[in-house]
């Protein structure tokens, strides 16, 4: 059975995106670039409402990549993956 996460209102789920230690040559990196927090949008939530009770949606779409704050979000662990709130 697979579960599935879905954010509600303005959230939104991202997965850490873990850059290479080695290039393709087999060039090693320092491990000041492994510390860049990035990650990749894997779901949004519908938006929050308004005073009026418009839907304002996310600015995010699946698929791009974002940066994320040091010690900002929520750890959430679903099976063998480790996605963030």
């Amino acid at each position: 059975m697979a579960k599935r996460l879905i954010p509600a209102l303005n959230r939104v789920l991202v997965e850490k995106i873990v850059p290479p230690s080695k290039t393709s040559a087999g060039i090693l990196l320092p491990e000041k670039t492994s510390k860049l927090n990035s990650a990749k949008v894997v779901a949004v939530g519908p938006g929050d409402r308004d005073k009026n009770g418009n839907v304002i949606p996310v600015t995010f779409k699946e698929g791009e990549e974002v940066l994320l704050p040091e010690y900002g979000g929520t750890e959430v662990k679903l099976g063998d993956k480790v996605p963030f709130i």
